[in-house]
């Protein structure tokens, strides 16, 4: 059994979706153990409160600096014996030493096919660009961001008809479907980084 740790600062809906995927079974062996939050209406925390998920919200405005807030949110996940980090909306850039800390075990969701759109508003670039395809991609997370290895991604058709909300909302429904399944891969031991490549094994 392995436990993770969720970072989110909004709705937390790829969280209900990894919730949803541990209680279908689909996620066998592992269970949320944390859910940290840097908004302290963020509704990822109640959506944990309501599946008995020990959450936590970290005010910002109470520490120094980006490190220290790091540093601090590191222990916590440590006491609970994390042993893997999942961003999920998370809406703060993490510091390099909190990323190395986590080297591996530190995984992340955007909604674009990376390393196309790295960034805020990927949706809104795609259409501005003009592309016919674009996605969402499940990464290992480096200090770069949106530049680690990949683990999956789901390709999402650019639509004619598309605006910003609605391939938000298409981008989303994959985006669902891939972090649980990247979630089962680590959790079954099948995920091996190899340079900037991870094999599915």
């Amino acid at each position: 059994m392995i436990n993770l740790g969720v970072l989110a600062s909004g709705r937390g809906s790829n969280l209900q979706a990894i919730m949803d995927a541990i209680d279908d079974q689909y996620i066998k062996n592992a269970r949320v153990a944390i859910v940290i939050s840097d908004k302290k209406d963020a509704i990822a925390l109640e959506r944990a409160k309501k599946h008995n998920i020990q959450t936590l919200f970290m005010d910002p405005k109470k520490f120094a600096d980006r490190l220290m807030y790091d540093q601090e949110m590191a222990k916590k996940l440590e006491v609970h014996k994390v042993d893997l980090v999942l961003l999920a909306g998370y809406m703060r850039i993490l510091s390099p030493e909190f990323v190395r800390r986590f080297r591996g075990r530190l995984m992340n969701i955007h909604p674009a096919l990376l390393p196309s759109f790295p960034g805020l508003h990927p949706q809104r670039k795609a259409l501005e660009w003009g592309v016919k395809v674009t996605g969402c991609t499940v990464h290992f997370v480096t200090e770069d961001v949106d530049a680690g290895p990949i683990i999956l991604q789901y390709p999402v058709p650019v639509k004619k008809c598309d605006t910003e909300e609605s391939l938000v909302l298409r981008i989303l429904e994959k985006e669902h479907k891939i972090f649980p399944k990247a979630v089962k891969l680590f959790a079954e031991s099948r995920l091996k980084i190899v340079g900037r490549r991870v094999e599915i094994v």
